[in-house]
């Protein structure tokens, strides 16, 4: 596996084609979120189910900064 590095740990400008996914990936994480808040119960069930639903944001966010060039 190659060094990854330069691509990790460098800002990644939004652009014409990453700030429509990030919207849609914020929009779906909150909706979900709320259904967490509705259905379950205030406990550290919930409070880790909303944890892991913010990390997977950031992961899904960072996969698109990482991953899509501008022009596609």
């Amino acid at each position: 596996m190659g060094n990854n590095n330069d691509n990790i740990f460098t800002y990644h400008k939004p652009n014409e084609n990453t700030e429509d996914r990030y919207t849609q990936l914020r929009a779906k994480a909150r909706e979900f979120s709320e259904l967490v808040d509705e259905l379950v119960p205030a406990s550290r069930e919930q409070s880790l189910a909303k944890t892991k639903i913010e990390e997977a944001v950031m992961w899904a966010n960072a996969g698109v900064a990482r991953n899509v060039k501008g022009g596609e």
